[in-house]
């Protein structure tokens, strides 16, 4: 690493300073967010080590690697393997008005993004319900067959549960609802994937999809409006619940 790189990073370490006991990860994701995005930091710079990172804003690394895996989702940052995380070029001037409203994640604001979430979600499935294809169906049953034969690779599992949902809005035929799902799934990515703790949790999802992909089937639009809703609504109480575990562990 150049003098020059190194002296970056040493800034943005010093720059950060540490955070009161008991930060939740999202709350990481916003701190870091808030100074990628000052126009102080180059694009293209390498960021500090996760030790780094964490003794400066007096977290744990596991806070810092969950906070960078959410920023890295938003297009933030990349990592390359066996260099290191940077800073991507070309992060637009309106990004911290936008992803930090939804990477601050405090109690209400994660909640209205879920029930935001469950609402688009329902319009989306009637809309797919009139205008689906059969190669659509296709890939969702697809998308089924994976998410059954691993119900015990969670990971595996909320993969193919998210292509499933993504066959659907595309499915919808409304690009911008589309584009909106995608933005409040990504904001929402690491309660998402905690959502799901055990394999009892991944059969139940598992029959909510089963059910929903039924009804679209049938392109039966109030079957698939109540099997959304159903879904949205279990799926949602999954979700806060690792949301609010996640915050008792921390102490808030």
């Amino acid at each position: 690493m150049s003098a020059n790189s190194a002296a970056s990073t040493a800034k943005i370490s010093a720059a950060l300073g540490s955070m009161e006991q008991g930060s939740v990860v999202s709350e990481v994701a916003e701190r870091l967010l808030a100074h990628f995005t000052s126009g102080e930091i180059a694009p293209g710079t390498r960021l500090p080590a996760e030790r780094t990172l964490a003794a400066s804003l007096g977290v744990g690394r596991s806070a810092v690697r969950e906070a960078l895996a959410a920023l890295e989702i938003l297009g933030i940052v990349i990592v390359r393997p066996g260099s290191g995380t940077y800073l991507r070029d070309g992060v637009s001037e309106l990004l911290p008005r936008t992803l930090s409203w939804g990477l601050m994640l405090g109690a209400p604001r994660t909640r209205e993004l879920v029930e935001l979430r469950s609402g688009l979600e329902v319009q989306a499935v009637q809309l797919a319900s009139q205008r689906i294809t059969d190669e659509a169906l296709d890939r969702m049953q697809a998308n089924l067959d994976t998410m059954e034969h691993n119900l015990e690779d969670l990971r595996a599992f909320v993969e193919a549960d998210a292509a499933f949902h993504r066959e659907i809005a595309t499915s919808s035929g409304n690009q911008v609802l589309e584009e909106l799902l995608q933005s409040i799934r990504s904001l929402l990515r690491i309660w998402v994937d905690r959502a799901l703790t055990d394999e009892g949790h991944a059969a139940a999802a598992l029959a909510e999809h089963t059910a929903i992909f039924r009804a679209l089937q049938s392109r039966d639009e109030a079957a698939v409006t109540a099997t959304m809703r159903s879904h949205m609504d279990t799926a949602a109480k999954r979700l806060l619940a690792g949301y609010d575990a996640d915050r008792a562990e921390t102490g808030e």
